[in-house]
């Protein structure tokens, strides 16, 4: 029976007001964090120390002054930005704004950028100056005319030219330090919008929500089991993913961001040793670059430092050189659609009792759902049925919940596709084990994945088809040993063609931002069906045994 509405005690008069709901936004963490610990360092940078109480000041500027240029509600304020203070402030500044932030990866080429720029309908621009050749190309290659903010690192001086007629501190400072910001009229509101790279055609734009850039902040406090105060390595590019929402979470714990500008072996290692550093996040290659140091760089650690990788697992000998240098390495899985991480290769104590070949299976695996996913499984990706937990039969993993990704921006078709059955579809291929651990197996879509970064396989193959010498050409993934994986080109030339490996490979380079040219390139006659089509898991197998 169902009860009427206007009689049900537990709906009549018992409406959401001001005093019982607010919308669920990370803006929130920082307010909180300035008000309770005003005098605790948020952030080091160089020789620059910034309180909480600072901090929020200049957050709060910064939103005053996108205001006063009329950027509002779903405007979107594009940065490029490495790990340093401004891309933290802009993380509260520009949602406080009512604005969506548009965090771009600093190593795509100015197509791709100038792109996304058009795509997203970029109002504002603020731009490092360390990458001002290449913006200033796909600022002219773009439709839309933002209005560029110039930032110049005082810590670490960049000469590249100005874009912009506003400089990024004159600009902040115009700002209200008691700009009365509020929280989104909805927690479902658009908060950042990032760019992944698809199998063809352009990159899709995914869209995050206050609510679940809120749910996900948390879950990476939890997940990482941070106490209060922690002190995070900023190794992990910002750009991705929004940090994996950690610029939102370190202020649940008041804790401390120390920036890195570049990723240099003696610069970690003195940061994590002299700044006291509890945590940091990264792909494989930013563990090669530690171990790798040399050993008058390698600093002995008081302490265990929590240490959270993502991309393929890594070799039980590096695991076992982390823990011996002083890093305990956890597992995750996740994808830009879903936040970043969602997935956790949660330890159980009783697994560090099995044979050491035994742990090393265990850690190969992706692992369960993160707190704030209500849903994570392996379905044929057809019939959506479960496939049986027998860590044997093949599916595509599968994810629902609030940390799910409103949808690709003006792509309703993608969307649709993504969302098929009241599940995203994740394109990755993998299996489930009797205990509900994931792990994957395969890539339906070809991607690779280097250093942490996503290269669309065909998207090289497209490059490496516009140039004269080539009748065909296809890209898989090899194995290495620093980077997790590097594309790899096998190639058929026309007849006659003399053209070179390194000719070809500085000819992607030409077009193509440099991590995704093939680190490996290969003359031969391609494997093909019998309707012609290209064998990739064949080239696969050739690739590992180069």
């Amino acid at each position: 029976m169902v009860m009427d509405a206007s009689v049900n005690p537990f709906t009549k008069g018992l409406d959401k007001n001001t005093a019982n709901y607010a919308p669920l936004s990370p803006l929130s963490f920082l307010a909180r964090a300035a008000d309770v610990f005003p005098d605790t360092i948020a952030i080091v940078h160089g020789r620059q120390r910034t309180d909480y109480r600072t901090f929020y000041r200049r957050a709060r500027q910064l939103g005053s002054a996108l205001t006063r240029l009329g950027i509002g509600k779903n405007d979107t304020v594009s940065v490029m930005l490495s790990n340093v203070p401004p891309m933290l402030e802009a993380h509260y500044g520009v949602p406080m704004a009512g604005a969506v932030l548009h965090s771009m990866n600093t190593r795509l080429d100015a197509a791709i950028i100038a792109f996304q720029l058009d795509h997203a309908d970029c109002k504002v621009l603020i731009t490092d100056r360390e990458y001002a050749p290449v913006v200033k190309e796909a600022l002219s290659m773009a439709a839309v005319t933002p209005i560029v903010i110039d930032f110049s690192d005082t810590q670490f001086p960049q000469d590249g030219e100005r874009l912009g007629s506003l400089d990024y501190e004159a600009f902040l400072q115009s700002g209200d330090p008691e700009f009365a910001w509020s929280l989104p009229d909805d927690e479902w509101d658009a908060i950042a919008l990032n760019y992944t790279s698809g199998t063809t055609g352009n990159p899709k734009g995914v869209v995050y929500h206050h609510r679940g850039a809120y749910l996900l902040a948390q879950a990476n406090v939890i997940t990482a089991s941070m106490a209060k105060h922690p002190v995070y390595l900023w190794t992990l590019p910002m750009f991705h993913c929004n940090g994996w929402c950690f610029p939102w979470s370190l202020s649940l714990v008041a804790g401390t961001h120390v920036c890195l500008r570049w990723v240099r072996p003696q610069t970690m290692w003195e940061l994590i040793a002299e700044e006291g550093v509890t945590h940091l996040c990264g792909a494989p290659i930013i563990m090669s670059t530690l171990l790798n140091a040399a050993p008058e760089h390698k600093r002995d650690l008081d302490r265990e430092v929590e240490f959270f990788t993502a991309a393929a697992p890594p070799p039980e000998s590096v695991l076992a050189a982390m823990k011996t240098a002083g890093f305990n390495v956890t597992h995750l899985y996740g994808l830009t659609e879903v936040y970043g991480p969602a997935v956790v290769n949660d330890w159980k104590l009783e697994w560090n009792d099995l044979p050491l070949d035994e742990q090393a299976q265990k850690k190969a695996r992706q692992g369960v759902r993160y707190v704030a996913l209500e849903g994570l499984t392996v379905l044929d990706p057809e019939t959506l049925e479960p496939v049986p937990a027998d860590g044997e039969t093949l599916g595509e993993v599968m994810f629902r919940g609030n940390v799910v990704m409103k949808g690709y921006l003006k792509n309703p078709e993608a969307t649709e596709k993504a969302f098929k059955g009241g599940w995203f579809h994740s394109g990755d291929l993998g299996v489930l084990h009797p205990d509900g651990y994931v792990q994957l197996k395969d890539r339906s879509k070809d991607i690779i994945i280097s250093g942490g970064e996503n290269i669309s396989s065909i998207e090289v193959e497209e490059v490496l088809y516009k140039h004269a010498d080539v009748q065909a050409a296809a890209v898989v993934a090899k194995p290495d040993e620093k980077w997790g994986e590097t594309p790899c080109a096998f190639v058929e030339l026309k007849e006659g063609s003399t053209v070179s490996e390194a000719d070809l490979i500085a000819f992607c380079r030409q077009h193509l931002a440099g991590f995704k040219a093939p680190k490996t390139l290969v003359f031969c006659e391609l494997p093909k069906t019998s309707t012609g089509k290209i064998q990739k898991f064949a080239l696969r197998e050739q690739a590992k045994a180069l």
